[in-house]
């Protein structure tokens, strides 16, 4: 347990380092969207796939977001859609977009928004995140859709990716507007801030809570606003991590697919929510078509499997391996990318 829990140790601290953003910022300066993504739009052309960014609110709240519709997109016809969660500390230009431009490629309308409080998004204090806020996220994000023209209501899908799954399999539960609901490298978020990392924090549960306690108390009396979690990251302290989920995600967040947006800053008294959160609570009420994609080699498998587990009554349900994947590859890796598209392809086709 020693090498989990250093890592929990970098990912609970703020780097006092500065990060290298130079290759990843200038992706994010270049595209008229700031997508950083392989193969991104860069312009709306006639007869292919389109992205419009949009605006809206969730309980007050200024919401962005991005739809991407198909190639010859016809408002007089009614099309399949697909709502997509993003990752914990992601933003609705990295592989959230990747994966909704590529499922517009297939024909079916597609929106991903970032979370309140996070992203180009509104809401104060910000970092902050609380499970309720992310699955009123998800649900804003039907509303907006169910009402978008050439929306089919009917014929609505899920996709949540590494925390956006596990949220999206709480949203499902009472959101029956999804008629299929998928995962992607699903993270439980509740999980994971109360127990560790593979289970490595669960001597500190309590101190951890009263930490949470009392940075709640510091914000009601108008004080401080703390924050737990990585700012920065160096290139020295990205080499001494383990090789495995935080490493690859310091290099694909910091590196690769840096965008200004996206953070790994989170309110302190967030933990409040998030460690007496699960993501597998209840999970026998989700009863549409559930597929649960991992990587094989991804060292966040065993939350899929637990998950997959409890939800007993999903219909059609499939936990699918992609094989020799970790968790961080799923979001970018060509040839991983292209086996669950095709994957994804399938499974909306069948019950969209």
């Amino acid at each position: 347990m020693k090498n989990l829990t250093s890592i929990i140790a970098v990912a609970m601290s703020t780097f006092s380092g500065e990060p290298v953003f130079a290759q990843s910022q200038s992706r994010a300066e270049q595209n008229p969207y700031s997508l950083v993504y392989g193969g991104a739009l860069s312009k709306n052309e006639q007869g292919k796939v389109n992205i419009e960014p949009v605006s809206y609110q969730v309980n007050g709240i200024d919401i962005a977001a991005n739809i991407y519709v198909p190639a010859n997109f016809d408002t007089v016809k009614r099309y399949p859609s697909i709502v997509l969660a993003h990752p914990n500390g992601g933003v609705k230009e990295q592989t959230t977009g990747l994966y909704a431009q590529r499922l517009a490629e297939l024909g079916y309308i597609t929106i991903v928004a970032d979370a309140a409080y996070q992203g180009a998004s509104g809401g104060y204090p910000r970092h902050t995140d609380r499970p309720q806020n992310r699955i009123a996220d998800i649900h804003g994000m039907a509303d907006f859709l169910s009402n978008y023209p050439g929306v089919d209501s009917d014929r609505i899908g899920l996709l949540g990716i590494c925390g956006g799954g596990g949220y999206s399999l709480k949203a499902a539960e009472s959101d029956k507007r999804f008629k299929a609901v998928a995962t992607l490298s699903m993270f439980n978020s509740g999980e994971v801030r109360r127990n560790g990392f593979q289970n490595s924090q669960l001597q500190t549960i309590q101190q951890r809570l009263l930490q949470a306690s009392e940075a709640r108390a510091e914000e009601a009396k108008g004080g401080e606003i703390r924050l737990t979690g990585v700012a920065s990251v160096t290139d020295e302290e990205i080499a001494k991590t383990p090789a495995g989920l935080y490493r690859e995600g310091f290099e694909y967040y910091y590196r690769t697919h840096s965008h200004p947006n996206s953070t790994f800053l989170y309110t302190t008294s967030s933990l409040m929510d998030l460690m007496t959160w699960d993501a597998t609570d209840q999970l026998e009420l989700l009863d549409q078509p559930l597929l649960m994609i991992v990587g094989s080699k991804a060292d966040t498998k065993y939350m899929s499997d637990e998950a997959f587990k409890k939800a007993t009554n999903a219909k059609d349900k499939e936990l699918f391996l992609i094989d020799s994947a970790t968790h961080i590859e799923t979001y970018w890796k060509p040839q991983y990318v292209d086996q669950i598209v095709n994957k994804l392809s399938s499974f909306y086709q069948s019950h969209l």
